[in-house]
């Protein structure tokens, strides 16, 4: 009998997930005989039971398209707002998963899809999942779709900003994503040439920043580009991360531990926004004329890069070929030149930092590329 399947994407969209889509229906239904059915908005339409049958005519003309035709929520099976009241969907996700008969479930999106898929295999459904995400922080898996076309849209601007820069003999701060790994500001200051790069994984001392933009000054060079991932921090302000979860790690109480965790919060609330005193420190400090640019949701938008659309697609047939092999409980990642099959049990949980020793950040500092540290 043919094999049904069900598919959403959850979490932040990005470019490459209509490819991923088409890739993973086309090849399920045309060479594999599969019916195809998508849920809308994430686990929120599996639990509410919203689809669409992903034929022929939803696949076709897809593939450079940005979003995803399924459209996308961050709500999760355990914990989603039903009615303005915090539910748990998780009964009623395993009723319309067999409600439609299916056979599997496909879940595409980042770190957060991946723990909440493993919470379905749990409870005994087969899922399989792709890695996407333009973090590029997804575990057991080198690469992930959506962060070559954010990579190429926050060079682009840094391309720009140079020519500011260098006209106003400026700092230009430049704020990207990454909120605990650093790969998107790490590689695309390198591919920019910029001259200060400040990662989630090195915290900073913004004297140092300030030392190196005035050494440039001094060379002749009268602007800088310093370019900057969402979750880095200062020194001090990373101990006081460390304490606060070392404080939530060792409560011995429910309310305690609770206390603990609304600490936590309330310091990355207010973390929100710090490119802009460090840009105001920075122009102090170095008595030149400093700018922010905050790239924010622009590098999640558009047209997927041709590298994206590949990836993507080598994504999703294969992820075809594992469902018609009934291979679950998986994500398909890329081990160098391969796809491979990893445990979701691993995958869940667990981000891809950027290490200390990669031999980027060493290439980055032969060219005289500060960390700030």
């Amino acid at each position: 009998m043919a094999q049904h399947i069900g598919v959403l994407t959850s979490g932040g969209d990005c470019p490459g997930l209509n490819a991923a889509i088409r890739g993973l229906g086309k090849a399920a239904r045309e060479h594999f005989g599969m019916r195809v059915v998508g849920f809308l908005n994430g686990f929120r339409g599996l639990a509410l039971d919203q689809t669409v049958e992903l034929d022929g005519q939803m696949l076709s003309g897809i593939l450079t398209d940005g979003g995803t035709i399924l459209g996308t929520s961050r709500d999760k099976p355990h914990r989603m707002n039903i009615g303005g009241k915090e539910t748990d969907m998780t009964d009623a996700i395993v009723e319309n998963y067999q409600k439609h008969h299916l056979d599997a479930l496909v879940c595409i999106g980042g770190g957060g899809t991946q723990k909440n898929a493993l919470k379905l295999v749990e409870r005994g459904l087969n899922v399989v999942t792709l890695p996407k995400t333009i973090d590029n922080d997804i575990s057991l898996t080198d690469r992930t779709f959506g962060f070559d076309t954010a990579l190429q849209i926050a060079t682009e601007a840094i391309d720009r900003l140079h020519s500011t820069a260098t006209s106003h003999e400026r700092v230009i701060v430049l704020e990207v994503m990454g909120h605990r790994a650093g790969w998107l500001a790490l590689e695309a200051g390198i591919a920019g040439g910029a001259d200060v790069v400040l990662l989630p994984e090195i915290p900073y001392d913004v004297s140092k920043i300030a030392d190196a933009i005035r050494r440039r000054t001094q060379g002749g060079k009268r602007f800088s580009i310093v370019v900057v991932a969402e979750g880095a921090m200062s020194a001090s302000d990373a101990r006081v991360v460390d304490e606060l979860v070392k404080e939530r790690d060792l409560a011995d109480s429910k309310k305690a531990r609770s206390e603990a965790k609304e600490k936590l919060r309330k310091f990355h609330d207010e973390h929100v926004g710090h490119t802009i005193r460090l840009t105001k420190s920075l122009e102090a400090l170095t008595g030149q004329e400093s700018r922010l640019t905050i790239l924010g949701h622009l590098q999640r938008g558009g047209t997927p890069s041709a590298a994206d659309r590949v990836f993507a697609t080598w994504l999703g047939t294969r992820c075809a070929e594992v469902l018609h092999e009934r291979n679950y409980g998986v994500m398909l990642g890329l081990a160098g030149n391969a796809l491979r099959l990893a445990p979701l049990h691993e995958v869940a949980g667990n981000t891809r930092l950027v290490p200390l020793d990669h031999p980027l950040i060493a290439s980055a500092r032969l060219v005289g590329t500060s960390f700030g540290d």
